[in-house]
């Protein structure tokens, strides 16, 4: 049987808000967050990711009825050659969230509880569903149930300090 839900990976994680809900805006409900870059040459990672959104969508149709035929892939799957960012040339990306905490491990399924380990940057597999919204219109979703750090990557976001930025020459 198809699910709605999939673990994908080997993936890259940005925006990683997965400690700490964050609103967008003032006023909007907290949530935990994170951005799944996947490289356009995992075509098994695409697979699962394509069947899962489909399996999201027929889920929503059946359960809320009417005139879903706008709703692609595309609307969550973006393309991150678009995006301007160097960390996701190369690459489709997904914007997953939730109002709950999703679980946080490493790669030998231990929860990671030092916010410093978990990274955006870091590598991993990451527990996603979709599923389906009426309001304010209709659409689908990327939730976030879980992500799991598999091994180090280069920090995303800037930032990052050394002691010779201190020198003289640096200045």
């Amino acid at each position: 049987m198809e699910s709605s839900k999939a673990v994908i990976g080997e993936v890259k994680f940005s925006y990683a808000h997965v400690f700490e809900p964050t609103a967008m805006e003032e006023g909007q409900t907290k949530k935990y967050s994170v951005s799944i870059i996947i490289s356009k040459n995992d075509k098994a990672t695409i697979a699962k990711v394509t069947s899962a959104f489909n399996q999201g969508l027929a889920e929503a149709k059946a359960k809320h009825g009417g005139d879903w035929g706008k709703i692609k892939l595309a609307d969550v799957l973006h393309d991150g050659d678009d995006k301007g960012d160097d960390a996701y040339e190369g690459s489709f990306y997904l914007s997953a969230k939730s109002i709950q905490r999703p679980v946080v491990l490493n790669s030998e399924k231990n929860e990671i509880l030092d916010k410093e380990e978990f990274y955006s940057g870091c590598l991993g597999k990451a527990g996603i569903n979709f599923y389906g919204y009426t309001k304010p219109k209709k659409g689908i979703a990327v939730g976030l149930n879980a992500v799991m750090k598999t091994c180090e990557g280069e920090r995303l976001g800037g930032g990052g300090f050394d002691a010779n930025d201190f020198d003289d020459d640096m200045m």
